[in-house]
């Protein structure tokens, strides 16, 4: 277990969120994989996919009640070539590309899966926020916290639908917004664009010229406007 601290704000103190840290990895002790405390701001802390449901248990027991959200990130770099070939995809000319930097790093509290799983609590007595993240495996199968806090039942649903995280013990994993026979999962990075196979991304445009009839109309009628005002000023 590491715990991670930004450079800048090695000087801030947040004795409070240190002393919450503390208590925390006492508690998760070997599931509490890598932290990450941000002074006054946030804490990351990042527990074994194994006790998922128990290191929820104990962040609640340690007083954050209340459940703001639970998501996937799918931290696979998304495929170049987007479906289109154009001058627009293709980006600047190769000698004067400048070299992009993508940051492959998997976010605070690190991680060990292309997917992992995160929930955001709060503490409303210490007026503290804590997100608890996980590593999803191949298997995309995790224990459901919905029997912990009821509101995750929504959220674990919407997961499964648009990540295809498989929540063990969820009784109800049906659709929420696509059709029941609809295939894939839309929040996947590798997911097809399929709408950038038919249309250019946005920026290419095809421009159509104005017929020449419009045109010679367009022009004698802004010619009558500019000389009813008096010409040039």
């Amino acid at each position: 277990m590491t715990d991670e601290t930004p450079p800048e704000d090695n000087a801030v103190v947040d004795e409070k969120r240190e002393a919450l840290l503390a208590g925390l990895s006492e508690s998760l002790g070997e599931d509490l994989v890598e932290s990450y405390l941000r002074p006054h701001e946030d804490l990351w802390l990042r527990v074994r996919s194994e006790s998922w449901q128990d290191s929820i248990r104990t962040a609640k027991s340690a007083g954050f009640e209340y459940f703001g959200f639970l998501s996937a990130i799918d931290w696979e770099i998304a495929p170049e070539g987007r479906y289109e070939d154009t001058e627009f995809d293709g980006g600047l000319e190769e000698e004067d590309e400048e070299p992009v930097e993508i940051d492959s790093s998997t976010g605070y509290g690190g991680g060990g899966s292309r997917f992992q799983l995160l929930v955001q609590l709060y503490s409303l007595s210490q007026q503290i926020g804590l997100i608890l993240k996980t590593d999803v495996g191949e298997d995309m199968t995790i224990d459901t916290i919905r029997d912990i806090f009821a509101g995750a039942d929504w959220h674990e649903r919407e997961t499964h639908e648009m990540f295809g995280v498989f929540f063990r013990g969820h009784p109800t994993l049906q659709p929420l917004y696509l059709p029941t026979e609809f295939e894939g999962h839309p929040l996947r990075k590798d997911f097809p664009l399929l709408a950038r196979q038919v249309k250019p991304w946005p920026g290419v445009v095809d421009i159509e010229e104005i017929p020449e009839h419009l045109e010679a109309q367009l022009e004698a009628e802004v010619m009558a406007a500019f000389e009813a005002n008096g010409g040039a000023s």
